[in-house]
């Protein structure tokens, strides 16, 4: 066992754990006020759901050994027998525990992603049916496919994928469309859009995404060398020039740079960048965070044009920046940042190379729009995904968790606190 490495792929999995309350607070500033603890609870929720499916199966499905490059085996359900067991190549093997952690988490933050985009109308327990029924049948198969060395779209499709350009970002783009569609619009969405009710916390949320996403991508080297430097250098740059993308388009567009475009572009600049931060070189990781972020910003108008509502802009920063991430990858990737890679377009590798990335964004696309949709009709026919609508219009957290976030009434002597307070109840103490 490598201990170095060890204990940077432990600290990158609590980096990655660090980015779904990041997420909370950057979904939770991006609503209304009557809808913030139902948006971060979806959100946070995920950590339990996902963590029991990945002990029991998760784990096992995506890595315990091969099934034709589709899905893993039995091996290493319920994670037995695996408290000695070693992985990676000779010199830099790690414990199999410190690699299940890190990608538990990835499998965390990913499915945590579609809270957006059912924000203000999704009803709690539902939505913990459909984490676990999407991880299982969506999320599962395709890490095996990118993240495992005998999954077919690396091994026999050979896709650039360093940190998981499509299992987490083209596949929360694709299945968020999809679920907007089967859940619908917000009451009173286009004309009323909604607005922001905190930028602090936005501000605040995006901050640790960034933080985390060091963890993410570096941590995806599984090993404390030069390539996981590259990618942490390369995370940085382009988080900080999808800022400036993103900001570039809405000052044109609009004659404002925004805060809330301020960070939505450095989270875009950090999803293109993650397909490729292992496999590009300073610059061109640069310029990837820039076109991810300038792209994502142009591609928010689109659920405008044709009419579904994606209460948190997740198709455009994670499904396009991701697809960005996916087809510069396959024009400016280098073996001389990892020899594993291959050489893109830019750099004298042809065209198949690009052609590769964009089948492989395509097939992405396709498996998660079309599970994605099926799974969340059943559930919305069988269980009720959405709230009615006299909970939606007068505050989802009050019918949902019989809780707000801002409780005025205790400046007055005339609120409730603590595990146990009912606010709704008009016959406890204190109702007003």
């Amino acid at each position: 066992m490598n201990a170095a490495d060890t204990a940077w792929v432990l600290g990158c999995a609590g980096l990655v754990m660090f980015m779904t309350p990041g997420l909370a607070l950057f979904y939770g500033g991006m609503v209304r006020a009557r809808s913030v603890l139902n948006t971060i609870a979806l959100t946070v929720a995920c950590l339990g759901v996902v963590a029991v499916i990945w002990v029991a199966y998760g784990y096992s499905l995506s890595f315990g050994g091969d099934a034709g490059g589709f899905i893993g085996g039995r091996s290493g359900a319920g994670l037995a027998g695996t408290a000695a067991a070693l992985t990676g190549p000779a010199g830099h093997r790690i414990p199999v525990l410190a690699l299940a952690s890190f990608q538990l988490m990835f499998a965390v933050i990913t499915v945590a992603l579609l809270a957006g985009v059912v924000a203000e109308r999704t009803r709690f327990w539902p939505w913990l049916v459909f984490v676990a029924a999407w991880v299982t049948i969506v999320y599962l198969p395709l890490a095996h496919w990118v993240f495992d060395p005998g999954g077919w779209l690396v091994s026999r499709l050979h896709v650039l994928d360093f940190a998981g350009g499509t299992v987490v970002e083209v596949n929360s783009g694709a299945a968020a469309l999809a679920l907007a569609l089967v859940v619908g619009r917000r009451r009173g969405w286009p004309r009323d859009p909604g607005r922001p009710h905190n930028l602090l916390a936005v501000t605040l949320g995006a901050g640790i995404l960034w933080f985390g996403w060091f963890g993410f991508n570096a941590g995806s080297a599984l090993a404390a060398d030069g390539l996981a430097a590259t990618a942490f250098l390369n995370t940085m740059l382009a988080g900080g020039t999808g800022m400036l993308g993103w900001l570039a388009v809405e000052q044109r567009r609009d004659g404002k740079p925004t805060t809330l475009g301020l960070a939505s572009g450095a989270v875009a600049g950090l999803v293109g960048i993650t397909p490729a931060c292992g496999f590009v070189q300073p610059v061109p990781g640069a310029l990837t965070g820039l076109a991810a972020g300038a792209a994502a910003a142009l591609a928010v108008r689109l659920k405008y044009r044709f009419g579904f509502d994606d209460s948190l802009d997740v198709v455009a920063v994670h499904g396009v920046g991701g697809l960005t991430g996916m087809l510069l990858t396959g024009l400016l990737a280098t073996t001389s940042v990892n020899a594993l890679g291959a050489d893109g377009l830019f750099y004298g590798g042809g065209l198949a190379q690009p052609g590769r990335q964009a089948l492989a964004v395509l097939v992405t696309i396709a498996w998660s729009f079309g599970l994605t949709f099926a799974i969340a009709r059943v559930i919305e026919r069988v269980m009720g995904l959405r709230v009615p609508a006299g909970a939606e219009l007068a505050g989802i957290d009050e019918a949902e968790h019989a809780e707000t976030a801002y409780d005025h009434g205790m400046f007055a002597g005339t609120g409730h606190a603590g595990h146990g307070a009912h606010p709704a109840d008009p016959d406890r103490p204190g109702y007003a």
